[in-house]
């Protein structure tokens, strides 16, 4: 695997209203938040660019909702923000897509010269997934950091109900065998990284 000099890390969602397991219900990969913070970490000490992006949720009863402290990041990547010598970027938006957020990732990806970009963070099957299928439908070279992502139970049409990780690997299948992005895992990218 090859990581671009430039290749951006995008860091979606780690906020701390996805520790409310109440609201939330049964999560998987206890170890992804020690693997974001080992890719911050990485790409900051390389002085690549990082991307922190926030989900402002407009629904009233969310846990991310503004002016909530869930809405704020998780305190390992409030210490991070800022700390490194590359680019810097906060996006907030109100979907899925960190691509439709304010201001835009496209554009400023673009500008900066950026083809790859490593997605990580919360949730797998949702606004990571979004994040990585956009970046790919957009002509972006997308890895996704399969291990430093979680999610949660989920429940479906007819009665269905997944757990957390089928939901994952579901998740990671239509990804990496779709074409949209390189589903791997941390060890490899900062292996390649650093």
């Amino acid at each position: 695997m090859e990581i671009a000099k430039n290749a951006a890390l995008v860091v979606v969602d780690v906020q701390k209203g996805f520790d409310e397991a109440g609201f939330w219900g049964p999560r998987n990969n206890p170890g992804a938040d020690g693997n974001i913070a080992a890719l911050i970490n990485t790409w900051q000490a390389a002085g690549r660019p990082v991307v922190f992006v926030r989900h402002d949720s407009p629904k009233p009863q969310s846990p991310l909702r503004p002016g909530q402290e869930g809405n704020g990041f998780k305190d390992y990547v409030e210490q991070r923000r800022g700390k490194g010598t590359g680019r810097e970027l906060l996006v907030t938006k109100t979907v899925n897509s960190a691509f439709y957020g304010t201001p835009g990732l496209d554009a400023w990806l673009r500008a900066e010269g950026i083809s790859q970009v490593v997605v990580a963070g919360i949730q797998t099957n949702m606004c990571v997934e979004t994040t990585a299928r956009m970046g790919g439908n957009l002509g972006y070279d997308v890895v996704v950091a399969y291990d430093a992502t979680y999610t949660f139970d989920l429940a479906g049409p007819f009665g269905w109900r997944l757990g957390a990780e089928e939901v994952a690997r579901a998740s990671a299948v239509s990804l990496h065998g779709g074409g949209f992005a390189r589903v791997v895992l941390t060890e490899e990218i900062v292996g390649a990284a650093g």
